[in-house]
């Protein structure tokens, strides 16, 4: 039986394709433009579609990169994009989130504080007919679509090269985590760990979350120069967090001693600025521009097809790019927080 729809399938696909043949033909004939079959239901499907964003707050540059990024693919297609500012505060989060699902957008996109706090609302949303597109920080309810870093594989890169740094050295290291119930922290430590595991020479003398707090991360590595002073690597979880780290560092005069490597969504200002400038020997970014043309393209896809939401679950991990001195300077490394505006 399914090869028989199968084969019914392409007869009417080769059949369609045979008419639109004999169309154009004939309208390249008599001189005349063509209709393009596809274009007046994509336009449709789209028209007048909200989106719903909730970052875990729009002050900084990865919320701001992606509202951009999701409005300027989306707004000329028709669509409308509306935020909703939680301020890094999880209960207001909720609220913006059944607020929204109450106005009955297409599509909800949520960057998860952690791994809990809407996942019930995620199953709900999905289960009311809201498509729920998840961003670089997952719920323990998966969605129709992830799209955000291999976290993993980012914590290897960023162990490998504080390994690598610490050669000769007293490999002694500390770990900056973000907030421990973030699945993005606890996935970046397994890649972390994937290293260490084959590196028995690198001695952790401190491994503590900061919570993505500049002052906490700066505070913590404060504590940890006093007491290894010998150290020679740093592995923090967000370069908006190391800033703090990079200043603890520069404090203690250990700015080019210290190896500090850390992850960012590749914001000018914020990474490659900060590169050249030494506060990071590493910033392994995943290009929020990038991230926010993939969930574009996943959210005109989804409102056309008809999909049921929750029947897929589906996840686009990003190109890392590592950024490093020698790319640092280089016209495209990152993007202007600015400019996206």
């Amino acid at each position: 039986m399914h090869f028989v729809r199968t084969l019914a399938a392409s007869v009417k696909l080769a059949g369609i394709a045979l008419a639109l043949a004999a169309v154009s033909q004939h309208a390249a004939a008599q001189g005349k433009g063509l209709d393009e079959p596809f274009r007046d239901g994509y336009k449709k499907a789209l028209a007048g579609k909200t989106v719903g964003y909730i970052p875990v707050a729009m002050g900084f540059d990865l919320a701001q990169g992606w509202y951009n990024g999701l409005k300027k693919e989306l707004e000329p297609a028709g669509m409308k994009v509306v935020a909703r500012d939680p301020n890094w505060n999880t209960n207001a989060g909720a609220q913006a989130f059944t607020a929204l699902m109450a106005e009955k957008p297409a599509v909800i996109v949520i960057h998860n504080p952690d791994v809990q706090t809407y996942a019930k609302l995620i199953k709900k949303a999905e289960e009311d007919g809201i498509y729920v597109v998840q961003i670089n920080m997952r719920s323990v309810q998966p969605s129709t679509v992830f799209v955000g870093a291999d976290w993993v594989d980012v914590g290897e890169r960023n162990a490998e090269a504080v390994v690598q740094a610490c050669k000769g050295k007293s490999n002694k290291i500390a770990i900056v985590q973000g907030a421990p119930t973030a699945a993005t922290s606890a996935y970046t430590l397994k890649g972390v760990e994937n290293v260490l595991a084959k590196n028995p020479q690198i001695k952790v003398v401190s491994n503590q979350a900061a919570d993505w707090d500049a002052a906490k991360a700066k505070g913590l590595t404060q504590t940890v120069l006093k007491q290894n002073p010998d150290l020679c690597g740093i592995v923090g979880f967000w370069d908006g967090m190391d800033i703090g780290t990079a200043a603890a560092i520069k404090e203690a005069g250990l700015t080019g001693k210290v190896y500090l490597a850390t992850s960012g969504g590749g914001e000018q200002k914020g990474a490659c600025d900060q590169v050249k400038s030494g506060a990071f020997d590493l910033d392994v970014s995943y290009d929020v521009p990038t991230q926010a043309a993939n969930m574009a393209a996943m959210i005109k896809w989804l409102v056309q097809g008809g999909m049921k939401p929750g029947a897929a679950k589906q996840n686009i991990y990003t190109t890392l790019i590592p950024i490093t001195k020698e790319n640092a300077g280089a016209d495209g490394t990152c993007w202007k927080l600015t400019a996206a505006k």
